[in-house]
């Protein structure tokens, strides 16, 4: 082919990709990139996939331009970040799309209200997102997403991505990107997914934006949890998404400051001690706080946190060293452990974050699961008239109702008891969505049924038969206000025995001690407060003992309640929140004269959603592990 032709052919493949508009042109293709894997390029099409899912063009439109800031700017290779602005393409049709400038002022440049597609500002890079139908996709992609076993995204889309530039001739250039550059765009794409629905409508105009729906200024930092794939030091990035671009936090503070009452002081200290703890971890040498951006961690194993080297150096002589191993094969179960079958977000280091994000912070049995209500008293929070208020006002349809189960699935009959295997089943006997939250809190109540339907056979046993079975159930805490999701024990029976739950710990207010909350015939809660081996010869003699995220290694009152289970010769069995907690546990339980019968494992209905460890970067889940002697 004449050199000429040739040049002209290529240029009419750039310019004619596929799709409409611009299309990804030039056989883009994340397997070109040099340097990536497949467990890279999964990662980044499961990150595109939870973006598309936010369904983030259902409100945005180009008009509305987000500054994002991933980590610090040493952090990237040229001590700046590349790419620090975002636009939604597609809201109003055309392509469906996220593009990233490397300023505002090129943002603005680059469309107009009405644009879909990039404009003509030559030499000026822009990184694109283009969810392309997979009809339209390049054949190399197809081979690409088939070989693979690509996340899809929606129904039949998947992410195309690549660098166009305008050249001065007026033609399209395109590149592959680089790695640095996918690190950024997945470290974006899962911070928009969580922080986008934040968005509150406004009724000022946004000065300099286009005439709109108008939100206003807007800034929130969240915690992006790198792939290992994609791990430089630190497995979490702190990602910054403002709008308009530019919004600092201290502007944000002036406009809530002057929007203060009185009687909003409480609520604002809380929020205010809320935004300094964010990021902050432990050294696990010396207890000394130290921001996660100004941590290491150690570099075999990554799992212990510390405030620099030299508590580093000083932990691996005196104890790191005999478990390193061991703590790399911990974080090597994170996989394993970490549940995909649900769609909202599943990690919360920032828990009222979390919590926003799913818009039932500070509502009903959710109060409890951020630091905003520490001050209240355990079991003293307000409840609730009715199923949707305690459940945070979720949708009807995404809370397990106060009802019985009848002919679901299976045509099961009452008195036939169901045995629930996982999350996966429940939610299908429930009738719930995976979009539905309410497994962080249920993994308590279906914790403890899971234990005495599945994993002890004397109470299983007792049910069957239609007897009673008595629970001393040991160092409750924000249990104590989520009496209400105990009662989907009930309906889990299915008419068909019954359990007597007896709450016995320091933390039950002395205005609930003594007391029963009947929820219906066959759960009955009592309260006790008081030391578990001081207040046991009083109680109904049980028939096993439950202890749920009970942190054995931490408290010395633990000794006399484990003396005093091992006097009683019944089963018991403890979860905690990581698999080395539990390990501690063991030990704990050995030295208490106990039999470990029932050996450390993941607990199948642990809460999905991730927290951190004061100290590590283990899988940290609530409930995530449990244990059991004497079955």
């Amino acid at each position: 082919m004449d050199l000429h032709l040739k040049n002209l052919f290529g240029r009419f493949q750039d310019q004619f990709g596929s799709g409409p508009g611009l299309g990804p042109g030039s056989g883009v293709c994340l397997m070109k990139v040099e340097g990536i894997s497949p467990n890279m390029i999964h990662s980044i099409f499961r990150a595109s996939a939870s973006l598309y899912r936010s369904e983030p063009w259902k409100r945005l439109r180009p008009g509305h331009l987000f500054g994002v800031r991933v980590g610090k700017d040493s952090d990237w290779s040229g001590k700046r970040q590349p790419f620090q602005c975002v636009r939604f393409i597609g809201g109003d049709g055309g392509d469906i799309a996220i593009y990233m400038y490397r300023s505002m002022s090129y943002a603005l440049k680059m469309s107009d209200d009405d644009s879909r597609e990039m404009g003509g500002v030559p030499n000026v890079e822009v990184l694109r997102v283009t969810y392309e139908v997979e009809s339209l996709i390049l054949p190399c992609n197809k081979r690409m997403v088939k070989s693979l076993s690509l996340e899809v995204s929606g129904t039949d889309r998947f992410p195309v991505i690549d660098v166009a530039r305008c050249m001065n001739s007026g033609e399209l250039q395109f590149r592959h990107p680089t790695l640095e550059e996918l690190r950024l765009v997945f470290a974006v794409m899962k911070a928009l997914s969580l922080v986008h629905p934040l968005l509150v409508q406004g009724e000022k105009q946004v000065k300099g934006l286009p005439r709109m729906v108008k939100f206003s200024p807007f800034i929130e930092t969240v915690d992006v949890q790198w792939p290992p794939e994609m791990f430089k030091g630190h497995d979490f990035v702190a990602v910054t998404v403002s709008h308009p671009p530019g919004q600092s936090y201290e502007q944000e503070w002036n406009k809530t400051a002057v929007m203060i009452r009185d009687d909003d002081e409480l609520e604002l200290a809380s929020g205010m001690t809320k935004g300094t703890e964010v990021g902050l971890r432990k050294c696990t040498m010396c207890d000394k706080a130290v921001h996660r951006d100004e941590s290491v961690c150690c570099s075999h194993c990554r799992a212990t946190i510390y405030c620099g080297s030299e508590c580093e150096k000083r932990h691996w002589r005196e104890m790191h060293r005999s478990v390193c191993n061991l703590y790399e094969a911990m974080m090597g179960r994170e996989e394993e452990i970490k549940m995909n079958i649900f769609t909202f977000s599943c990690y919360a280091e920032n828990p009222c974050e979390w919590l926003e994000s799913l818009g039932v912070h500070k509502k009903g049995m959710w109060r409890r699961q951020c630091s905003c209500y520490s001050q209240r008293p355990f079991g003293l929070l307000q409840d609730s008239s009715s199923d949707a208020e305690s459940w945070g006002g979720l949708q009807e349809g995404e809370y397990p109702q106060d009802l019985p189960i009848q002919n679901l699935n299976n045509e099961r009959s009452q008195g036939m008891m169901i045995f629930l295997s996982d999350w996966s089943y429940y939610y299908d006997v429930r009738c719930l969505p995976p979009s539905s939250p309410v497994s962080d809190i249920l993994s308590y109540p279906l914790t403890l049924y899971h234990i005495l339907t599945t994993l002890s056979t004397h109470s299983k046993n007792l049910l069957l038969k239609g007897k009673e079975v008595t629970v001393h159930y040991l160092g409750p805490e924000r249990e104590l206000d989520w009496i209400k999701a105990f009662a989907e024990i009930n309906h889990l029976l299915n008419g068909l025995g019954t359990v007597q739950i007896i709450m016995v710990g320091p933390e039950v207010p002395s205005e609930l001690s003594g007391t029963i909350a009947t929820n219906n015939s066959r759960v009955k809660v009592s309260f006790v407060k008081g030391l578990y081996q001081e207040e046991v010869t009083y109680l109904t003699p049980p028939d096993i003992v439950v202890a749920l995220n009970c942190d054995l290694d931490r408290y010395s009152s633990w000794s006399g309640a484990l003396e005093a289970v091992n006097n009683l010769r019944i089963p018991g069995f403890f979860t905690d929140k990581t698999e080395d907690a539990c390990g501690n546990a063991k030990a704990v339980l050995r030295n208490a004269g106990l039999n470990i019968s029932h050996p450390v494992a993941p607990n199948p209905f642990r809460s999905p959603v991730r927290t951190c460890a004061e100290s590590s970067n283990l899988p940290c889940y609530s409930n995530g592990f449990i244990l059991g002697v004497n079955t």
